[in-house]
């Protein structure tokens, strides 16, 4: 049983994602980022991967001043910032934070200069004081539904008793907790504001405009049925399975596995495996109770709670296998992003469950099924048990901070087009930032058909940097685009392309155009 108890723990780790840690990504702005503009833009456009709403949205101008004329509308996946008509020179940020649709913030900052740059800043991250807040709310949440909700389901449904409910107990009153902060916690996230601000509505108001706010007050009602089921009221059993059902259904209705497609399996997934989760970590403290004071009925509950956990397992290992296999996407997300890495760790703690499941399995259940006196062994054994289940749980939580590898869009490169009555040079830049780039050249006539060239180089410069050009051969690809790869920018700004194109012996194509480079 202890064996297919760290089994259960395995797969949790391997595939728990019914709490919520998506991320919406920003594929497109206009004007770009790090824009060097002669003129203000009318408004700027940010384009994202699936539909948004706006949380809170501050325009900084050249002079350094936060703007509140900056009117922000929304369209599906696009959130346009109209600029305010008297903008001045200098350079401007757009800061923006916006909520995607499994109700979690999304943040990052557009950078132009109108004229000569100068030296605005972007507005500073969340502080560590409310990230802190977040994982500790989310934590305690886990323990609540899993620790609390769970262990009333065992008291309930396979002990027939209500002995040992101190721990179940006051988990649901942490978790009860938990759920209200994490509401106001969400809502300060979503709209970049200070501890101080979650004495006001404001926060409160958006984070239940969310997705994350109706399932948590899901949780909330299930951690509350949990309560009352440890009255002696004849439909205990019964709150007491609403209860249960209620830890999976707020899961299954938000978080970044929710919205994965296609939805029409990944929540039933999501909630049959937190059903899993609930009923494997809630019956660990039971147990504890009943193991360290054992009466005649004690090896039937434990033998009772066995068989059914067989099933349970079964149900863990397909959901958490799925779950898994669509948040990384391919193994090397393991080792390559914030989220496998995570994964990792979690994965090392259940390797020490593991250790234990086959000391309880093989070892310390027969005993204490033999003599009484192997039962302090067997608490200390499901104690240490438990508490590297709620060290997956810390970990878990982590995932708050960090978007899957699915989520992940790949970088959008930088891009010009330089034309003339003769020609048309399209050039890709990859990552387009300083460091290591990848150039790719597509040469068109003016008509935009394909143009047949001998060789073609690449010379860039940087000015403002005292940087003289510098020239690459291009070579031609099978794909029918020229390619000078590892080229170095060292710094950021406004580099000079020049492109010569030999098309025939006699004659050459030229044509010149500007690449802004901004800082990373």
């Amino acid at each position: 049983m202890r064996l297919l108890a760290a089994l259960a723990t395995l797969l949790l780790a391997a595939g728990f994602a019914g709490a919520a840690w998506a991320h919406a990504a920003l594929v497109s702005v206009e004007p770009g980022s790090g824009s060097m503009l002669a003129t203000a833009p009318k408004a700027v456009e940010l384009r994202f991967n699936e539909p948004v709403t706006p949380g809170a949205i501050l325009l900084i101008d050249g002079a350094g001043r936060a703007r509140d004329d900056a009117r922000v509308s929304a369209s599906g996946e696009t959130i346009s910032v109209a600029m305010p008509a008297d903008l001045p020179e200098g350079t401007a940020v757009v800061s923006y934070r916006v909520i995607s649709q499994d109700g979690h913030p999304v943040t990052g900052s557009v950078i132009f200069s109108i004229g000569m740059p100068t030296a605005t800043k972007a507005p500073a991250a969340a502080d560590g004081g409310l990230s802190a807040l977040i994982w500790l709310a989310r934590v305690g949440l886990y323990i609540g539904l899993f620790v609390g909700v769970g262990g009333v389901l065992f008291a309930r449904w396979i002990a027939w008793s209500t002995t040992g409910m101190a721990v179940p107990r006051t988990a649901l009153a942490l978790g009860l907790l938990s759920a209200t902060v994490s509401v106001g916690a969400l809502g300060l996230d979503l709209l970049g504001l200070p501890l101080a601000a979650l004495a006001t509505a404001g926060p409160w108001k958006v984070a239940f405009a969310t997705s994350a706010g109706p399932a948590l007050l899901v949780a909330f009602a299930a951690m509350l049925f949990a309560l009352m089921a440890l009255g002696s009221a004849w439909y205990a059993r019964a709150l007491a399975m609403i209860a249960f059902i209620g830890v999976g259904l707020s899961l299954a209705m938000t978080g970044h596995a929710a919205t994965a497609p296609p939805e029409v399996l990944m929540r039933p997934a999501i909630f049959l495996h937190g059903l899993g989760v609930a009923f494997w970590i809630g019956a660990l403290a039971p147990l504890v109770a009943l193991v360290s004071k054992p009466t005649a009925a004690t090896i039937p509950i434990v033998s009772r709670f066995s068989r059914i956990a067989m099933p349970a397992v079964g149900v863990l290992a397909l959901t958490g296998l799925g779950l898994a296999i669509v948040q990384l996407e391919k193994p090397a997300a393991l080792i390559e992003t914030r989220y496998g890495l995570i994964l990792l760790v979690k994965l090392v703690l259940v390797l020490v469950l593991l250790a234990l499941a086959a000391l309880n399995r093989f070892r310390l259940t027969p005993a204490f099924a033999e003599t009484r006196k192997a039962a302090p062994a067997f608490t200390r054994s499901i104690l240490l048990e438990s508490i590297v289940a709620l060290a997956v749980l810390a970990v878990v939580a982590g995932w708050r901070f960090t978007p899957p590898p699915r989520t992940l869009v790949p970088e959008t490169p930088l891009a010009i087009h330089i034309h003339s009555d003769k020609a048309i040079f399209q050039v890709l830049v990859s990552p387009g930032k300083p460091g290591a780039n990848d150039f790719v050249l597509q040469l068109m006539t003016g008509e935009g058909t394909f143009l047949a060239a001998k060789e073609a180089t690449l010379t860039l410069s940087l000015p403002e940097r005292g940087i003289e050009p510098m020239e690459w051969k291009a070579s031609l690809g099978p794909d029918g685009y020229w390619h000078v790869r590892k080229v170095e920018l060292p710094f950021a700004g406004r580099w000079h392309v020049r492109i010569d194109a030999l098309v025939t012996d006699f004659e050459q194509i030229t044509l010149e155009d500007e690449l802004d480079v901004a800082v990373p």
